[in-house]
């Protein structure tokens, strides 16, 4: 067990209400933003203090049209000035679960990256994500994020009023050796925003979020986008909020929307004390 994590105590937790926000994303960046604005409000009107939107939550389409909209990161531009606004506007802490970074050599590529915002508006962590989606699945989608994407190489946490928060981003989740990176840094949630496609999210979505959970004994915290996107790109929805037993807390299968969950970090300790099966973890040859 790390030292972040055998040194917290129940007084560094507060519990807090988490949503995690549903849209299907176009290529219309003023639609999808004013649809994610509307459903944050009505979140934070309900009690939540951490609202998390999904993967590429401003723009899912073709790379020629993302490169229109690409900001570098922290100064940013109109994308991310309008989410600190609306953080601090809501008095919340806001995930952007996937935003169209540029690249500092101007390439016209991009970073995939997780940007968390205090209730002031100020960016407290950014996660590249580091695990690019090439796939080519039989009667299903062909997609190589890796062609516009560069990966990212760090793994990152941020504070949070429930805890320390590990930060990823969709396609990680098949990759469990990144999360339990993330418990030793600390975390007691793990954040995975996501546009899991329809194809591969109805085998694998809750069966690889439940087992991160599970073997993690963390919260998970999936914002998902839903719906058809365009003639051939389709994501599964059911953003969910998982305990770290694995129970889900909270699901919205489909449609715009939002679902809240109650996320204390001292139920992941306690859950950690009764099964210690990360400390009791062993090396082996």
């Amino acid at each position: 067990m790390s030292d972040a994590l055998s040194a917290a105590t129940n007084a560094d937790y507060v519990p807090q209400q988490v949503a995690v926000v549903q849209h299907c994303a176009g290529t219309d960046v003023e639609k999808n933003l004013t649809t994610l604005e509307t459903l944050s409000r009505q979140a934070a009107s309900e009690g939540a203090g951490v609202i998390c939107w999904a993967e590429a939550f401003a723009y899912l389409g073709r790379h020629a049209g993302k490169q229109e909209i690409l900001e570098p990161l922290p100064a940013g531009g109109p994308i991310l000035r309008r989410c600190q606004n609306l953080a601090r506007t809501l008095g919340c802490e806001l995930l952007l679960g996937g935003f169209h970074e540029a690249m500092p050599d101007d390439s016209g590529r991009c970073y995939n990256t997780s940007v968390y915002l205090d209730a002031a508006g100020e960016i407290q962590a950014m996660y590249r994500k580091i695990h690019l989606f090439d796939v080519n699945i039989t009667d299903g989608p062909s997609l190589q994020e890796s062609k516009q994407t560069a990966p990212g190489e760090t793994a990152v946490t941020t504070q949070t009023p429930f805890g320390i928060l590990g930060l990823t981003v969709c396609y990680d989740v098949r990759f469990p050796a990144l999360y339990q990176r993330l418990v030793q840094l600390g975390a007691v949630a793990l954040a995975v925003p996501s546009a899991f496609t329809a194809t591969t999210g109805a085998m694998h979505w809750h069966a690889l979020l439940r087992a991160r959970a599970i073997e993690c004994q963390s919260y998970v915290i999936a914002p998902a986008q839903h719906g058809q996107h365009s003639k051939h790109r389709a994501s599964y929805g059911h953003s969910l909020i998982i305990d770290p037993w694995g129970k889900v807390l909270a699901e919205l299968p489909d449609g715009d929307g939002y679902v809240i969950a109650t996320v204390d970090g001292a139920q992941a300790a306690q859950v950690r004390a009764e099964i210690p099966s990360l400390s009791n973890q062993r090396p082996f040859a």
